[in-house]
């Protein structure tokens, strides 16, 4: 990294993605911590976008719980989700310091708006096998609200060909842009400078998980749809 002391306090690179991989691990145990000693266990209430999709769709009413492999990939996407979930408190903290470093003090700093947009672009890649364990990604359901329970089931089984190409192309370009972006020791282009290559890593570990969380979906839905195939004949 060049000389930046002209430009006032910088956040040094190995602490921006120290802090960040450290950071939600602590947040993570505090919260379970607290929880243990006196803090609230109450299950969190559901959101409106959970009790909309509860409403419109009938399949958040079957339940199956899953083998091994299910549980294990979704809590994986259950805390990869809550990790990233914390990023959110850096970007509020990074731009409350800009608003006062340049507005009070008039010294822009050149480094939190990247930070902030790093954090956010990343955070969208590691959320989505969150967002697919939760049933948040957009559908279009111009078509599957009128089909039958076991017939949405089995539009989901169909359609995960196209999620499956999707995200298994993610994944191995996400693979070679990190290698390529290691070899070239990838920097951004503006005056900070950061690597570039943990952002390349991230996409990669993002569409693995999101890989593994269609793989359970998969394969829950495929129970479901016999069981419901069951239930129809008996």
């Amino acid at each position: 990294m060049s000389d930046l002391s002209s430009f006032g306090f910088v956040l040094p690179h190995w602490f921006y993605w120290g802090w960040l991989a450290v950071m939600p691990l602590l947040m993570m145990a505090w919260d379970k911590w607290s929880s243990k000693h006196g803090g609230d266990n109450a299950e969190p209430e559901k959101t409106v976008s959970e009790l909309q999709s509860e409403e419109d769709d009938p399949l958040a009413h079957f339940e199956y719980e899953g083998n091994w492999f299910t549980k294990i990939v979704d809590w994986m996407c259950e805390k990869s989700g809550l990790f990233v979930a914390f990023w959110t408190i850096n970007a509020v903290l990074f731009y409350f310091f800009e608003v006062v470093m340049r507005y009070i003090f008039n010294m822009p700093t050149i480094w939190v708006h990247e930070a902030s947009f790093l954090i956010f672009g990343m955070q969208y890649i590691l959320a989505g096998a969150f967002a697919l364990l939760h049933g948040a990604h957009v559908r279009v359901d111009v078509v599957y609200n009128f089909l039958p329970v076991r017939g949405r089931v089995g539009m989901d089984i169909f359609t995960s060909m196209f999620f499956f190409i999707f995200a298994a192309v993610l994944a191995t370009t996400s693979w070679t842009f990190f290698q390529d972006s290691i070899m070239m020791q990838e920097t951004t282009v503006e005056t900070w400078g950061i690597q570039y290559y943990p952002v390349k890593g991230v996409m990669f570990v993002g569409a693995i998980l999101l890989l593994l969380a269609g793989f359970s979906k998969l394969l829950k839905d495929i129970v479901l749809f016999i069981r419901l195939g069951q239930e129809r004949t008996s």
